[in-house]
């Protein structure tokens, strides 16, 4: 494994309780993302360093642009569908979860199937498998559970062809590898693709290249990493903070990685004077444009 510590660009003020969901947005050259305690939405804008902000009612956990215009936003209560330029929110499928648990991490699979995960709130050093959080596929109006008994869905992410979905339940400090049927997007084999060691914190947020490396964000252990499509560790990036949650490809030609971080550590409190920043890294691996949600 080839182990680089490159310069880190942060950009603008950004100072984010819990940034997460980095976005490339090529159309406006901008750079979406998420606080998910803020709670808002939140945009960079490559040309002229101007940032706006939605302001969310509830804790956010992620969202996806859709292919109609405006945006799906997981809020702990559901999905909704938001226009941008009203501000306006509107209820697309209830969360069937308990209180102790949230909607929280999304994305889309290739072919715009919309997908999310939850966290279980109880969750943490005295309690790590509580097992109330699920993934959900959306179909219509309905979000339809299909894997139950986790407890911080993270690291979900698609190859390029849509045929492997990737998942991690965090604090298991694995990464599973699911076999997926590109047409109907149902789930098949679960595998192992990789298991962490005890200095490289947890999988939080993760981005796959044009090639179908999968970049895990190792949130509390300060790393970005590559593995390749067989679950080899083949590139890993030493960030000068401690935080990382997840990462995006954008840029003119795809290689620039945007990388989002939780402000405190889990004793709670602040881990650096960097963490809770936006940064940009100049890389040498070509990302691809997040699916769009096609429903």
């Amino acid at each position: 494994m080839t182990i680089f510590e490159p310069e880190v660009t942060r950009i603008g003020a950004i100072d984010d309780v819990i940034g997460e969901t980095p976005v490339w947005r090529e159309v406006e050259n901008a750079l979406y993302w998420i606080d998910c305690e803020g709670p808002c939405i939140q945009r960079w804008q490559a040309d002229t360093g101007e940032t706006t902000s939605w302001t969310m009612p509830e804790r956010v956990g992620g969202f996806v642009f859709k292919a109609q215009g405006g945006a799906l936003v997981t809020l702990g209560s559901g999905i909704f569908d938001f226009d941008f330029a009203s501000g306006a929110l509107t209820l697309r499928a209830a969360s069937s979860l308990g209180d102790e648990a949230s909607l929280h991490e999304c994305a889309c699979d290739p072919a715009g199937r919309f997908w999310v995960g939850a966290i279980d709130h109880r969750v943490g050093p005295a309690n790590l498998h509580p097992g109330g959080a699920k993934l959900f596929r959306l179909s219509g109006d309905r979000l339809v559970p299909v894997i139950e008994g986790l407890s911080c869905a993270n690291g979900l992410a698609f190859s390029p062809s849509g045929d492997a979905l990737y998942l991690s339940d965090s604090t298991t400090m694995r990464c599973d590898r699911y076999a997926v049927d590109p047409a109907s997007g149902e789930l098949g084999e679960r595998t192992t693709f990789f298991t962490l060691g005890p200095d490289d914190g947890f999988v939080d947020g993760a981005a796959v290249d044009a090639e179908g490396g999968y970049w895990a964000s190792l949130v509390y252990a300060g790393k970005l990493r590559r593995y390749r499509p067989d679950g080899t560790a083949d590139v890993e990036i030493r960030l000068p903070f401690a935080n990382p949650t997840k990462l995006a490809f954008g840029g003119p030609d795809m290689t620039s990685m945007f990388v989002t971080t939780i402000r405190h550590g889990l004793d709670g409190q602040r881990s650096s004077a960097l963490d809770g920043g936006l940064f940009r890294i100049e890389g040498d691996h070509a990302g691809r444009l997040d699916p769009v949600f096609e429903g």
